[in-house]
């Protein structure tokens, strides 16, 4: 039996353009339909390892590029096809690996097993598949939230089965029938620790049948505003992480991607995203790859050319081009106004137009909570002095102190960083504190910063 949380503190950020429940395409790809990996989607590694060059052929499945410090950790193409461009930055830094797809994918075998064979197999056989195909880069470890080190063995394994972040799509809709290939993935995460495998689901009855038929796991319910759906969160409130604990979180995706692995032998990338917002004249489902290019989800699909294109949510996705692509954990693109404007005493003139988490001076947003907002990414001000409002601690529904927490970040103080809950915590489940802050800090950088130096200390 699992637990029910019911949380009070956090925010919903309630967005105009939510995907319409109909997938608009088939996995089906088109002629010069290109896909990419980045390597900057991946907390912890090293230094990418680039194995293929321009103009090498791969199957799905294929190594990419290996971290150089575990070269056992491999990223793998997700569709079949030509490898067109390796992309990199200042310093030789590694952006892209970009392939044009085959109009028909080629996989990559790796051994498949019956149901009765996954009973029996072992952590290190299960483990070697994983890694090899890639499909061990699912498994996200805290502290840190860094892929997973696969010598490691967590006291506990979390998935949050339910999404709360602004314009989130509905699970339903891009696992739906995927029961056999989740339930696989349980069974064989089940083998990489003796404690408890966490499958955590909405408690307003709203949870997907795939989630809620699971065997063998710990079904807790979460229910109460964003971020209630951060897998954080969720760890605080059934295990809280000391310093010295590893537990491991993957996503629903996942975990369906080992189980068709080890059921099916293949590194299936097919995966269905919403693309929504404002912007958009028709928000909905795509049925597409790991990586896609947006380009064909917003051609003759914008309502107007300023926009901004961002692989996931708008409080923790990544600002892309509009010809830019998916980010590896991300199954929504959302599109909203460009903000690039300047705004005379807009923050003092009264407004029903915005949204503000806390009741303030010309902000009437709460007085109607469930109205849908059109939103842009204008700050609406500058950075300035760190004030101390209070406003973080209400929308953390965690026992951390997160303003005390990001000033000994900034003072580099090891102490009270470890003291203030920093092991807790990863951008995610303080992003509500960038999007609340008066003080206009990059507050989801600012942890990272801190998240780093302690792993390089």
């Amino acid at each position: 039996m699992g637990k029910t949380i019911r949380l009070k503190k956090g925010f919903d950020i309630n967005l105009a353009g939510k995907a319409a429940p109909k997938i608009a395409s088939t996995s089906s790809l088109e002629s010069g339909e290109t896909f990419a990996i980045k390597p900057t989607d991946f907390h912890g590694i090293y230094l990418p390892k680039v194995v293929v060059k321009e103009g090498d052929t791969v199957k799905a499945g294929a190594t990419l590029f290996h971290d150089k410090r575990n070269e056992k950790i491999a990223f793998t193409a997700p569709v079949s096809g030509e490898i067109i461009e390796i992309k990199r930055g200042e310093k030789r830094k590694l952006l892209e690996v970009k392939i044009l797809a085959d109009s028909n994918v080629e996989y990559q075998e790796f051994r498949k097993y019956s149901e009765s064979e996954i009973q029996s197999l072992s952590r290190e056989t299960a483990q070697e598949q994983m890694l090899a195909s890639g499909v061990w880069v699912n498994i996200i470890q805290r502290p840190f939230g860094i892929v997973a080190n696969p010598e490691e063995t967590p006291k506990a394994i979390f998935v949050s089965a339910f999404d709360t972040h602004p314009l989130a799509p509905d699970f339903n809709m891009l696992f739906q029938g995927q029961e056999k290939a989740f339930q696989t993935g349980i069974n064989i995460l089940k083998k990489f620790t003796s404690g408890a495998v966490h499958v955590n689901v909405p408690a307003d009855n709203q949870a997907s049948p795939v989630f809620t038929s699971a065997q063998g796991v710990e079904l807790n319910k979460f229910s109460g505003p964003h971020p209630s759906g951060c897998v954080g969160v969720q760890i605080h409130h059934l295990d809280p992480i000391g310093k010295s604990d590893v537990v491991w979180t993957i996503g629903p995706y996942g975990v369906i991607q080992i189980g068709k692995l080890f059921l099916n032998g293949i590194y299936d990338a097919s995966r269905v995203i919403a693309v929504a917002g404002s912007e958009l004249k028709e928000p909905q489902y795509y049925s597409t790859y790991t990586g896609a290019c947006v380009k064909k989800f917003l051609a003759n699909n914008l309502k107007q050319e300023h926009v901004r294109v961002i692989s996931g949510n708008v409080l923790t996705g990544t600002r892309i081009a509009n010809d830019g692509y998916v980010g590896f954990y991300d199954n929504l693109v959302s599109v909203i106004p460009e903000g690039d404007y300047y705004e005379f005493m807009g923050w003092i003139a009264p407004s029903a137009k915005k949204l503000s988490v806390q009741p303030g001076l010309g902000l009437f947003s709460f007085l109607n909570y469930k109205k849908e907002y059109t939103l842009d990414s204008n700050l609406h001000g500058e950075p300035r002095a760190f004030v101390q409002t209070g406003v973080f601690e209400k929308v953390t529904p965690m026992d951390i102190l997160p303003t005390f927490l990001l000033k000994a970040i900034i003072a580099e103080d090891f102490d009270e960083m470890e003291a203030l809950g920093i092991y807790e915590v990863i951008e995610e489940d303080l992003a509500l504190c960038e999007f609340a802050d008066v003080s206009k800090h990059n507050v989801q950088e600012l942890l990272r910063e801190g998240i780093d130096l302690i792993l390089n200390s």
